[in-house]
């Protein structure tokens, strides 16, 4: 029987050690991922698949500057670095949480645009769909055979999105979401997965899932490596309306959006009424997080920036954000719209990325079934 607790029936010592075990653990990610940090500077030039890194986003929409300052300038990083790189348009995660799947076409163009134009090279990379790798999909079955119920309904993704369905069923694919998200990491055999903190879980199910494969189907033999989290040192960047930044939110400034156009969204922005900018994060959450945002464009401290700004209000704080957004884009819009004036490059990256990965992918599967005893 399963009973829910809350925070008051908790002892405040059981709560610390909680928070504290969590803390932890999180410390011990960080360092894991400082070191594997130092091996990709030290080796992934000379030895590209042993750091084989998969990534990538669900095309539900533009992509915005938390992608951008978060994820994509590290992708490219990595890729320029040497690491084998497949980049996951996770085109079927769509469907997780939502009935349509509605313009998927148009936003995996969209996508992909982005990625080309922050410097994802298809010659050295390989971005591909979810729906046009079928053996990758089927990695899923066996998979799910290594994976409680329990363990699923743990996961921090499908308990966030069971809160927000006030009482509608989970559906099956959000359920085996964590799932779909291992068969991505291991079906090309990624030793390395870029994640932000709130991801780390999923890395932990697909570390147990390798595990637990070699151990049940490959009599010990490692088929599947664990692959290690490499965490993001880029903060979680607030949305406009000092909520989290969210597609969904519509409070993102996107990358696609013109000088004008991020202008007028940072101009919105909310801030506070005190006209003396101080770089604050728990007291002044949302002027922190412009000062961060200009912070992260320029390679400056936001205390830098907000004695710089100092007296100068909310209005010229908005002024330094806009110039360093905008300028700090000014390439990667210059390449998207040399790059939308050829349409038919983007479905050529995408023929190509797909070829590529459904080979890696009937290797692996053909693996696998060999191991399972289910070559007939």
């Amino acid at each position: 029987m399963t009973t829910t607790v809350t925070r008051d029936e908790f002892p405040d010592q059981i709560h610390d050690e909680v928070h504290s075990d969590e803390s932890a653990t999180y410390a011990a990610a960080r360092e894991r991922s400082a070191v594997l940090d130092q091996l990709i500077d030290e080796h992934a030039a000379s030895d590209s698949s042993r750091f084989r890194m998969l990534t990538g986003d669900r095309p539900t929409g533009p992509l915005h500057v938390g992608h951008y300052l978060g994820s994509l300038r590290n992708r490219v990083r990595l890729q320029d670095k040497g690491v084998e790189t497949f980049v996951l348009v996770a085109d079927y995660q769509v469907i997780t949480d939502r009935d349509v799947v509605g313009e998927i076409g148009h936003h995996v163009h969209q996508l992909v645009l982005d990625y080309l134009a922050a410097g994802i090279d298809p010659e050295r990379s390989t971005i591909f769909a979810h729906s046009a790798v079928p053996p990758l999909n089927q990695l899923v079955l066996p998979f799910l055979s290594l994976t409680t119920d329990t363990e699923l309904r743990r996961n921090p993704t499908v308990k966030d999105e069971l809160a927000l369905t006030g009482g509608r069923p989970l559906s099956g694919l959000l359920l085996t979401y964590p799932v779909h998200q291992a068969a991505d990491i291991l079906f090309c055999h990624a030793r390395v997965v870029p994640v932000g903190r709130d991801q780390l879980p999923h890395v932990e199910q697909t570390r147990a899932i390798a595990r637990r494969f070699n151990q049940r189907y490959a009599a010990g033999h490692s088929v599947f490596t664990e692959p290690e989290a490499l965490l993001s040192d880029v903060p979680l960047l607030l949305g406009t309306d000092g909520q989290k930044m969210s597609k969904s939110r519509g409070n993102t400034i996107n990358l696609r959006d013109t000088a004008d156009q991020t202008a007028a969204r940072i101009r919105g922005a909310r801030t506070d009424s005190e006209r003396r900018i101080t770089f604050e994060p728990i007291a002044r959450p949302e002027v922190a997080n412009l000062l961060t945002l200009a912070g992260l464009f320029l390679g400056e401290a936001p205390e830098a920036i907000a004695e710089r700004v100092g007296n100068g209000g909310a209005r010229q704080l908005k002024d330094v954000v806009t110039e360093a957004v905008n300028e700090g884009l000014r390439g990667h819009r210059a390449r998207r719209a040399e790059l939308e004036r050829d349409p038919g490059f983007v479905s050529t990256v995408l023929r190509e990325g797909n070829a590529r990965a459904n080979e890696v992918a009937e290797r692996t599967l053909a693996t696998v079934r060999a191991v399972m005893g289910m070559t007939y």
